[in-house]
């Protein structure tokens, strides 16, 4: 019993001290300018909301999510081809439905669809021989080419690279044998290789296959260390004092600064002592996960939490590196930091599933 009790307090400390130093730096972005004025009190509502869902997840049978996991993937296929035709188009990517007091965005669901539905997939496969493992690969391919297609579309490059890494990560922890992953490896070097060269010595073919908007985005990409939002962020970085509390007191202006700059705005409000708590918080909860992963006994279970897991770790890898300007800047929110509604109801959702497949186990035992 005590065991449980600690256990609980290890994960609810460092997960609180984020959700506080979200909403402190929410409540601080309406003072950098009006278009954040309702940044504070929305955040809250979507952690209201989150924490609603978890409580509510434990009447439901979490083996239901998975028998119905291909009926909500195709869903979602319907919502991504939908935001394309219907969806508001901000910061030059039609990413989002419209719903009046919310803005969903299909691509950040599609992460909970895919997951349930890959872990389903993947978990009832017993490969036994070469021609079993290479259909296999080719259904594995499909279902991931189709979502990344059509978030491709919006564009919202950020998706694809986490429906890529839960796919590779998931496909490790199949049957499938591991030198398949030296041909994966090759095909994707050729590919990538064969993009550059494309990209450096023949534009105007890739141009013509791929459109001029595409190539701006690349330029982007690839010159991310040029322009006003990593330079602020830096300097945010850079000259912020060890320890400070300022929520009212604006200090360098970051565009964007709530959502995918939300680290470089912890230090305008409590300085790096911020950002190291951050990451502190972040290595426990890190830890908590992956030794509560390895618990689980259910092969669909545990290959679920180990794509929450890398979503969880990508996140936090990549945003931060944004924000320390080694890593282009790609919209990827850091976990339960970042303001949006989508991500945050989806991460929550994660929980919400992982929580109560550990609930049912327990009153089973009970």
């Amino acid at each position: 019993m005590k065991t449980n009790k600690l256990k609980k307090i290890t994960f609810l400390i460092p997960f609180s001290i984020l959700l506080f130093i979200s909403l402190a730096i929410m409540y601080h972005a309406k003072f950098i300018t009006n278009t954040y004025a309702s940044h504070f009190k929305k955040q809250l509502l979507w952690y209201i909301i989150g924490i609603v869902i978890i409580f509510l997840f434990k009447k439901i049978k979490i083996k239901k999510l998975f028998d119905y996991s291909f009926l909500f993937y195709l869903i979602n296929i319907g919502l991504l081809i939908l935001v394309l035709f219907i969806g508001s188009n901000i910061n030059g990517a039609k990413a989002w439905i419209d719903l009046k007091y919310f803005n969903l965005q299909p691509s950040e669901l599609m992460k909970l669809s895919y997951s349930l539905f890959l872990a389903k997939f993947i978990s009832k496969k017993k490969l036994k021989n070469k021609k079993e493992e290479l259909l296999f690969l080719i259904e594995i391919l499909g279902i991931f080419l189709i979502p990344s297609f059509l978030v491709f579309l919006e564009p919202d490059t950020g998706a694809i690279i986490f429906y890529g890494a839960i796919t590779l990560v998931l496909l490790w922890n199949s049957t499938l044998r591991k030198r398949w992953f030296l041909i994966i490896g090759i095909f994707l070097m050729i590919f990538i290789c064969g993009f550059f060269y494309c990209y450096f010595l023949e534009k105007d073919f890739l141009i013509s296959i791929l459109g001029t908007s595409f190539f701006y985005r690349m330029d982007r990409l690839l010159n991310f260390r040029e322009g006003m939002q990593i330079e602020h962020a830096l300097i945010a970085i850079g000259s912020a004092d060890f320890l400070k509390f300022s929520l009212t007191k604006t200090g360098i202006y970051i565009p964007e600064s709530p959502t995918d700059f939300a680290f470089a705005l912890t230090s305008n409000v409590f300085g790096l002592f911020g950002n190291i708590m951050i990451i502190i918080c972040f290595f426990l909860l890190d830890w908590w996960f992956i030794n509560d992963w390895k618990t689980k006994k259910k092969k669909e279970e545990k290959l679920f939490y180990l794509s929450f897991i890398t979503i969880f770790l990508l996140s936090q890898i990549i945003n931060i590196s944004m924000n320390l300007g080694i890593f282009p800047i790609i919209g990827i929110p850091l976990p339960f930091i970042s303001y949006g509604g989508s991500s945050t109801i989806v991460l929550f959702l994660y929980l919400a599933i992982i929580f109560s497949s550990k609930q049912k186990k327990k009153t089973h035992r009970v």
